[in-house]
């Protein structure tokens, strides 16, 4: 399982009005995911909606989807806080959950020197013995990873991939070139996933995957296969949903997306806002598209 590569869904975090996780929901999600051809499951990225979730709900949530996967693809579950304590206590309880892997990523609201921003990193692949996958998004975070701090992250011997969620593929290249296999790079949905793979990318880890999974995995397999051609005819065609994704709120998008689908996930947490209707209808009428 040490292995990390294809199409792992961001999955959502179904959660009721009054807070209870709906471990029914995402269970089945899990599975037809699993069942659609996914290399992975991601619970607690972006999509995930850590950010909204209090300590029981974000366990809840890690729980259901390594009980779900019974050991079929890996689980590399979500990290995230402003502390670093905090982070590393997340890192070693969802290890001891059974995760086969983290997602480490930084929340800051004071901005951090880059010799914070990598001390935090190291502190939660320190405390595992698990790969760790480093999470780069300068849309989001107050204080990113720069090219010298990747570089030096990918000598820890548990710090084995990122996931870069930038939007500048050259910042892409920089890493792979600077880094070579010891930090292989997945792709994100702000990506073309088919671009990052033609570079040398591993995958990508992305909410739209959760909508459009067995296009997504097809997607993959051209790639792999070096049928760039066919590749592209289908990257083309995925590329609506990409672009949903980044017009609407990012868990509404895939929540409204995956209701559409028959999957009773509810709404964004407030003070999110679920998508209007005509909103929905744009992320209806891409998803008939692809059926």
């Amino acid at each position: 399982m040490s292995e990390f590569h294809g199409v792992f869904p961001y999955l959502v975090s179904p959660v009721d009005a009054d807070g209870t996780v709906r471990t029914n929901v995402l269970a089945k999600l899990c599975d037809d995911l699993i069942g659609a051809g996914v290399h992975g499951l991601t619970p607690l990225g972006s999509t995930g909606e850590f950010a909204y979730l209090n300590a029981a709900q974000r366990t809840a949530v890690v729980q259901t989807t390594i009980e779900a996967a019974q050991g079929r693809v890996p689980v590399v579950a979500g990290v995230a806080s402003t502390a670093t304590a905090d982070a590393v206590a997340q890192a070693k309880a969802y290890q001891k959950c059974g995760a086969d892997g983290i997602l480490a990523i930084l929340e800051a609201y004071f901005p951090l020197a880059d010799a914070q921003v990598e001390s935090y990193f190291r502190a939660i692949a320190d405390a595992v013995d698990i790969p760790v996958v480093i999470y780069t998004n300068p849309q989001f975070q107050r204080s990113d990873l720069t090219l010298d701090v990747i570089a030096r992250l990918a000598e820890h011997p548990r710090i084995g991939y990122i996931k870069d969620a930038s939007t500048n593929t050259g910042r892409l290249l920089s890493i792979m070139n600077r880094c070579g296999d010891s930090l292989r790079v997945f792709s994100a949905s702000a990506h073309i996933p088919a671009a990052v793979m033609l570079i040398g990318g591993r995958g990508w880890m992305a909410g739209p995957a959760c909508i459009i999974p067995r296009q997504s995995v097809a997607l993959y397999e051209l790639c792999k296969a070096g049928r760039w051609d066919e590749a592209i005819v289908l990257q083309r065609r995925l590329w609506r949903i990409n672009e949903a994704f980044a017009r609407f709120n990012l868990a509404a998008c895939i929540k409204a997306g995956l209701s559409i689908q028959g999957y009773d996930v509810g709404d964004p947490i407030p003070p999110q806002a679920a998508l209007t209707a005509e909103q929905r209808s744009i992320v209806e009428a891409a998803l008939r598209e692809l059926a």
